[in-house]
């Protein structure tokens, strides 16, 4: 089984899009977790007109990866998939995943390319502001990744103490614990560009960015001192 796990904060716009591209997966059995991390708009409400096909659960406000840590706190699958609750998954994206892990057990996590999109209900100015989009890119980033379960554990939960640059930290642990990783050169995820993504919603706290490669690279070199032969680069 895999689990989809989305963490949702102020959502109602776009997280029926992003629960619809989990239902139509080809690829069976599937659990779907939604932790709504503190909403105060209509998330709640657009979740639960899926019924039982999502297991729903809500939390006071901690941040995206606090909001992805009990989703795999609560999950039950051997595989896990995340996903962006602004975002949608190509209907054969886990199907696709699942057979590269079936194929090779060596194999940790198994990533893809993106294609981003600007949310067509904006206005031409607001869209005006965003960058243009990425029609076709590979794209090593935790919502996109299919991963074994016991992999994502060794690698360790989300950190909770920044409010952007949380899967950027993420994947620099997953490099350091030497996760084997395999590319798709297929599109598999579709990303939606809007005003309130997560990098503009907390623009001021973008500083964190360097905080985040910063504790990589100071892990890096401690590494590098206890065994001459691993290199900090």
């Amino acid at each position: 089984m895999v689990s989809v796990l989305i963490g949702a904060y102020n959502a109602e716009a776009y997280i029926g899009e992003a629960i619809e591209s989990v239902l139509a997966q080809t690829y069976r059995p599937i659990e779907l977790i939604v932790v709504d991390d503190g909403s105060d708009d209509g998330t709640a409400s657009v979740i639960e007109t899926f019924g039982n096909a999502v297991r729903y659960e809500r939390q006071d406000r901690g941040g995206n990866g606090a909001a992805r840590n009990r989703a795999a706190e609560l999950a039950h699958g051997a595989y896990f998939a995340f996903l962006d609750a602004d975002d949608r998954f190509m209907p054969d994206k886990i199907g696709r995943q699942v057979d590269v892990l079936h194929r090779d057990p060596s194999v940790d996590a198994v990533f893809g390319h993106v294609r981003e999109f600007v949310s067509p209900e904006l206005a031409s100015s607001d869209a005006a502001r965003l960058r243009r989009p990425t029609e076709d890119a590979p794209w090593m980033a935790p919502n996109l990744m299919l991963i074994r379960r016991e992999s994502f554990f060794r690698v360790g939960l989300f950190s909770t103490t920044v409010r952007v640059g949380v899967t950027v930290d993420w994947y620099a642990r997953a490099l350091e614990a030497k996760l084997n990783m395999h590319l798709l050169p297929s599109v598999l995820l579709e990303r939606r560009l809007h005003t309130q993504n997560n990098g503009l919603r907390e623009r001021d706290s973008r500083s964190q960015y360097l905080h985040v490669l910063k504790a990589s690279l100071d892990r890096r070199r401690a590494a590098a001192e206890q065994d001459p032969e691993t290199s900090p680069a």
